[in-house]
């Protein structure tokens, strides 16, 4: 009993291994895709804001906020970190600082992008590092970005001064149905 037991149990986890195996060798064939990259500029108390200071802990700086606090901001995004090349996007939305050494937080945003081809919104939501790069889900979409899925990836540039500069990269995909309502 045992041993027909062990081998149902083998055979299940080769069957596992063998769908994912096939499910990822095919995963972006033949969907519409989009990549590229903006860069983020975010003010302290101009375009982004703490609205809930946390409880302060140790070793914290200038890039560390105290645990539980909430930041909203509404930054604009260009193409390249110059703050004064052109502005072609929104991010708007909130963080809240989710551990103790004040470095990574809880995110929730709406980016609002007027690209020279595509127009509309992407909401993303994840975790976010303060000093490391983090992909963040798109869980969803308007305007040419309607039913879009993909990550997009958040990557410190310069973190001294008031104002700091994240490289945006977006690896967008639609799904085969998207091109009958977009």
């Amino acid at each position: 009993m045992a041993q027909s037991l062990h081998l149902f149990a083998l055979s299940v986890l080769l069957f596992s291994a063998h769908s994912l195996t096939a499910t990822s060798t095919s995963h972006n064939h033949g969907l519409k895709s989009l990549h590229f990259s903006l860069y983020q500029h975010e003010t302290i108390n101009k375009t982004g804001y703490i609205v809930v200071n946390g409880v302060a802990g140790a070793n914290l700086s200038q890039i560390a906020l105290p645990f539980g606090t909430i930041f909203v901001f509404e930054d604009p995004m260009t193409i390249t970190p110059n703050r004064t090349s052109k502005l072609v996007g929104i991010a708007e939305g909130t963080s809240v600082t989710s551990s103790l050494d004040g470095l990574t937080s809880i995110s929730v945003a709406k980016i609002t992008l007027r690209l020279k081809h595509h127009k509309g919104s992407i909401s993303i939501v994840g975790g976010t590092h303060n000093v490391k790069p983090a992909n963040h889900p798109v869980v969803g979409g308007t305007g040419d970005f309607l039913f879009v899925q993909g990550y997009v990836t958040s990557s410190p540039v310069d973190l001294s001064g008031l104002t700091v500069v994240y490289k945006i990269e977006f690896h967008l995909f639609w799904p085969p149905y998207a091109d009958k309502y977009i």
